[in-house]
């Protein structure tokens, strides 16, 4: 029952295509003849830090119980810099995405403040994943302060004030650089764009503020009216991001699909997923030039609870979900994602965060045996 109603909520907008424009098929060529035959698909996983390797044992458990043809090439986070990348990432994990062309990523936290680079960042810059799709919608059965909620944040991810250009101008002084670009501004507007075309959504909402940082953002906004003209079936908008916060806590629907730079999609994504139960249930992945996809849990590696068998894994499921739909495996991620849902509506089985008191297995073994 509570899949149907998922169903009725979402609609074909759960599908979420994740093709590129410039890759419309999502699905190498090769990958789709691998399905084909049925012949296991290599994916990358990174099971990350903190709760990420218990959560990351649940996917796996579940994509055995679906009978699901994925063959996982894992890769941990080293214990020494890595030269080549300059963080905790080695090279040869970073390959094996680049070689695999999709992957799944648990947590991962890099101590703040000791002058690492930031893991990932690293896998956004090395792996040019320059879009970060979030969708974020009302689960039936799990009571929030909304139920009507139902909108896709799509965050440019490569530049803007996370390109990491900080230096000292004088003492006691410090200085950080934002970097727009023409080209990273087209590359995500024409994503988005692309993306509600093919996903049926009707509204793409820019979020900027441009009314103060006029050479910045008035550039991102430039990009974004140019690609919305060769879209005139899907209504434009543009909001500035103050605005934005305050009218996604009055009316979530008034947005769609949602577009914008680096910082503020940081900023409104995990907003979005505090209205629909917070970043435990919520679904990322991150596109790439060429094809890539790299799904991801977006919450912290939670070390307080770390090894306790207490964790959610819904946010790295429904991520892995998300994988699946990108590799044109609509039915497995179909399958997995009902059961996902009907385990959270009836209650029996819940992690502590979801006001239950099952461990990671008990909530596990429900959405396998829901399967």
């Amino acid at each position: 029952m509570a899949a149907q109603i998922l169903r009725r909520v979402v609609g074909s907008r759960s599908t979420q295509i994740l093709s590129s424009p410039a890759n419309p098929t999502s699905v190498l060529p090769a990958l789709a003849r691998a399905f084909s035959s049925q012949t296991p698909i290599r994916a990358t996983l990174f099971p990350g830090d903190g709760i990420g390797p218990e959560i990351a044992e649940s996917v796996k458990q579940v994509f055995k119980a679906a009978d699901v043809p994925i063959e996982w090439e894992e890769h941990y986070v080293g214990t020494e810099i890595d030269p080549r990348t300059q963080s905790f990432l080695t090279w040869e994990s970073l390959e094996s995405v680049r070689r695999n062309r999709v992957g799944l990523k648990g947590p991962m936290a890099t101590p703040i403040g000791k002058g690492h680079r930031s893991l990932n960042l690293t896998l956004r810059k090395e792996l040019n994943l320059y879009a970060n799709v979030r969708p974020c919608y009302s689960l039936p059965g799990y009571k929030t302060r909304y139920d009507d909620v139902n909108l896709v944040t799509i965050r440019e991810n490569t530049e803007g004030e996370y390109s990491g250009l900080e230096h000292q101008v004088v003492r006691g002084v410090v200085e950080s650089l934002k970097i727009i670009t023409r080209a990273a501004s087209l590359r995500v507007a024409e994503y988005a764009f692309h993306y509600a075309k093919t996903n049926g959504r009707d509204r793409v909402s820019v979020i900027h503020k441009a009314n103060i940082m006029q050479k910045t953002d008035g550039l991102f906004l430039k990009c974004c009216r140019e690609v919305a003209e060769k879209y005139p079936e899907i209504t434009y908008e543009e909001v500035v991001i103050d605005n934005c916060c305050m009218m996604l806590v009055k009316n979530p629907a008034l947005f769609d699909v949602l577009v914008m730079p680096n910082l503020y999609g940081d900023i409104i994504s995990d907003l979005s997923a505090g209205l629909v139960g917070g970043l435990g249930l919520t679904p990322s992945c991150n596109i790439g030039e060429g094809g890539i996809a790299l799904a991801e849990a977006v919450h912290g590696s939670a070390p307080d609870i770390a090894g306790k068998n207490l964790a959610n894994p819904t946010a790295l499921l429904m991520s892995s979900v998300m994988m699946l739909r990108h590799l044109n495996f609509s039915d497995k991620a179909e399958q997995i994602q009902n059961a996902i849902v009907s385990t959270i509506a009836e209650g029996k089985y819940r992690t502590a965060d979801l006001g239950g008191s099952s461990s990671t297995t008990e909530f596990t073994n429900a959405i396998c045996n829901n399967l």
